[in-house]
């Protein structure tokens, strides 16, 4: 009998949280406020004073907690980056999302009973990797870069000593996270160590005759219509001029969903589900969690009659990037 899958979704505030909870997470994970996380928007996450209120919400329903500080510190920033363990070790969160060793370090020291689990900006995509974090830093799960296809993903959990986590919706992502430069190039502030894609001081909207126009620190990402559904200007996701065309260079807007293969995923071993997104409402976070618990749920209760209902993918399709749908990586033919 394979482990059920468990369903990790995103708070970046307190609303959100309780959408989360409420609509059958089985973990939820947070940032405190500041460059020390990945989604560091005017807003959002958490402090030393709102997150025991968070973690308590979420125990007294029987949710875990996941702190997460995902980006590298520079020497001016480590102090407010023992400060968010100190702090997810006082309040008794369930995990530390972590990905800067020095950051392992600190907390196998300081905070022994901590569990930690590795970030998807550690960028580990080979399970030697992967047990090298278990072995010096008793790392106890993993979530893996969105560019391994399924049958890497298998070959890593065949392997690996940490638990696994995956994306299972969510926005997608070109680069193999941990290792992206293009917002440095823009604007020169990366995400790895400021804490966001696109800082929202860089973001420029633009009205004119021709449409809408987003700007980043001066770039043109992107041109829309009256009609058009205008996405946060991010550099990999915009219309650039190529050979006399414009065309999304990079990466089209697209969500990523599992929904298809969750059969796979258990079978493969997969301990953990994740949905991105929490610079997103609490609507989305209510929505996508509400799907994907009865999609587990169908999924634990008959493996071998799962199937996808049709309602499922409308819901998500309803807040999906460009609202479309794919496997990304994931899916790849010729593997």
């Amino acid at each position: 009998m394979k482990q059920a899958i468990e369903l990790v979704c995103p708070a970046g505030a307190m609303p959100a949280l309780r959408a989360a909870v409420d609509h059958g997470a089985d973990a939820v994970y947070v940032g405190l406020r500041g460059p020390t996380n990945a989604r560091n928007f005017p807003g959002l996450n958490f402090d030393a004073h709102t997150l025991p209120a968070a973690i308590d919400y979420a125990h007294r329903r029987g949710t875990r907690l996941f702190v997460a500080l995902n980006t590298y510190p520079s020497p001016e920033q480590w102090t407010a980056c023992t400060a968010v363990i100190d702090a997810a070790a006082a309040c008794a969160a369930d995990a530390l999302i972590v990905a800067d060793m020095g950051l392992m370090g600190y907390a196998c020291e300081r905070h022994p009973d901590l569990p930690l689990h590795l970030s998807v900006q550690g960028s580990a995509t080979s399970y030697e990797a992967l047990n090298f974090y278990h072995e010096h830093f008793g790392i106890r799960r993993a979530v893996l870069p969105r560019v391994l296809s399924l049958a890497q993903v298998r070959h890593v959990i065949e392997q690996a000593r940490p638990e696994i986590e995956v994306f299972g919706f969510g926005s997608l992502c070109v680069m193999v996270e941990g290792r992206c430069t293009l917002s440095s190039w823009a604007t020169g502030q990366s995400p790895n160590s400021c804490g966001v894609c696109s800082p929202a001081h860089a973001v420029r909207w633009e009205e004119g005759a021709d449409g809408r126009r987003a700007r980043l620190n001066g770039v043109l990402i992107d041109r829309f219509g009256a009609a058009d559904k205008a996405g946060y200007p991010v550099v990999c996701k915009g219309r650039y001029e190529v050979n006399g065309q414009t065309i999304y260079a990079l990466e089209e807007p697209t969500s990523l969903s599992t929904l298809d293969i969750l059969p796979e995923l258990l079978n493969t071993g997969v301990r953990a589900l994740k949905v991105e997104g929490r610079q997103r409402s609490p609507a989305y976070v209510a929505q996508v969690t509400r799907v994907l618990r009865a999609a587990l749920d169908a999924l634990h209760a008959d493996p071998q009659r799962f199937a996808v209902r049709p309602e499922w993918s409308r819901e998500l399709g309803r807040v999906a990037e460009g609202q479309t749908h794919t496997l990304g990586a994931l899916h790849r033919s010729w593997q």
